[in-house]
């Protein structure tokens, strides 16, 4: 192994291997692939806008979050507040008008999303708040939060006090990484939230305005028998997501064994299908007919829902893929990423065979033909005829 020398001080201490990816990087940062919108910091995670079917708001290491409207590349609505980077966003309380964010500073700030102006913070962690998600429980809203410190809060949204404290007893929890409620078995007094965290354990949990307690899980491979969590992959769990299209409404996660994999909810979440990304996987999005993928390795990647196989990978980031959002009833995904872009991929079967005939005739040595120009001074097909319509109108 080699250290690269020279003058500049970027290269001091840098491997032959670094220095060629950070050049890889900068020869891929000028495409266009995915409309990019490129912003001014790492951006760490992305949620829809209820009130939008084209923006997603955006956690920055800015210290900010910003609205992003992806078809008109509109960035200029930012949410401030923290001065440290922020990591998840969620959005909730009475009628959704309240965006939240849990930021490196250990607080959970929030914001009338209206107005912009800040709200209450919530303050009660001892590290980094890693994941937030909002919630009704016994007719008040709720926000929960897990952090780098192991622990899951539960608050009351209105009066920012702390209702519980959740934390493993029995297994070592590693911090926190997300955090979602499982839409089918909770309900007006209770919730089932599921965790996921940087040991391989998915924990459940049943949360009630007067108490908690973790979901002891069935084993899968002994009937009857009892397992203290559900464990389906080998390292960190990087998110869960319920999917909203299916019947059964399976648990899918993403992780960094290199695997996404649908947990089904008949099966006791034991692993239905596994789709192998490679190297650290950020993140999952599902839809009726696609599973889409991201993380470490810069790619997004979609695979057919029925034939398990990868039919497309769109590449255009140039560092890791921290997030996935589905817009427009799956017909487009959303990604984000430390290289500070937000990109947006069709999902429509023949504008993914249209990237796959691009890259094979790219492969072939095939240069993409340029529509050829009339020339000028010449009229088209069409202005002939209708100079000749009203030539013929003059006789």
């Amino acid at each position: 192994m080699a250290f690269q020398k020279g003058t500049t001080a970027g290269h001091f201490f840098q491997t032959d291997a670094e220095q060629a990816k950070i050049e890889r990087r900068e020869l891929k940062a000028n495409n266009k692939n995915g409309n990019p919108i490129a912003l001014k910091s790492k951006l760490l995670a992305a949620i829809p806008d209820p009130t939008s079917p084209s923006a997603v708001f955006i956690a920055e290491s800015a210290g900010s979050v910003r609205r992003v409207n992806v078809d008109t590349g509109d960035s200029k609505q930012v949410f401030r507040g923290p001065s440290a980077p922020v990591t998840c966003v969620a959005v909730g309380g009475s009628g959704n008008r309240t965006l939240f964010a849990g930021s490196w500073d250990k607080d959970i700030w929030s914001w009338d999303l209206a107005s912009k102006v800040p709200g209450r913070k919530y303050s009660g962690h001892s590290d980094f708040v890693k994941a937030v998600v909002t919630t009704m429980l016994g007719g008040k809203d709720c926000l929960i939060s897990g952090g780098a410190d192991k622990k899951i809060i539960v608050w009351d949204t209105e009066t920012g006090s702390r209702l519980h404290v959740l934390q493993d007893q029995t297994v070592s929890m590693m911090a926190v990484q997300d955090l979602v409620v499982d839409p089918v078995q909770s309900g007006p007094d209770e919730v089932i939230l599921v965790s996921a965290s940087s040991d391989p354990h998915i924990r459940r949990w049943r949360i009630r305005l007067d108490g908690f307690e973790q979901i002891q899980e069935t084993s899968p491979d002994a009937p009857g028998a009892a397992r203290h969590a559900i464990l389906e992959h080998d390292t960190t769990v990087y998110k869960v997501v319920f999917e909203s299209e299916s019947e059964e409404v399976d648990l899918w996660t993403s992780s960094g064994d290199g695997t996404a994999k649908c947990l089904s909810r008949l099966k006791d979440f034991a692993t239905d299908e596994s789709f192998h990304h490679g190297d650290h996987v950020r993140a999952v999005a599902v839809t009726d007919q696609w599973i889409v993928t991201a993380g470490r390795d810069e790619d997004v990647k979609v695979w057919n829902r029925t034939s398990g196989k990868l039919y497309c990978i769109l590449d255009g980031h140039y560092d890791e893929v921290t997030d996935l959002v589905v817009l427009d009833g799956g017909r487009r995904v959303v990604s984000v990423s430390i290289d500070g872009t937000v990109r947006t991929w069709p999902l429509g079967q023949i504008e993914l065979d249209k990237v796959n005939k691009e890259k094979e005739d790219k492969a072939k040595g095939v240069e993409k033909e340029t529509p050829a120009e009339p020339p000028k001074g010449l009229m088209t097909d069409e202005e002939e005829a209708e100079l000749a319509a009203l030539m013929g109108d003059d006789d």
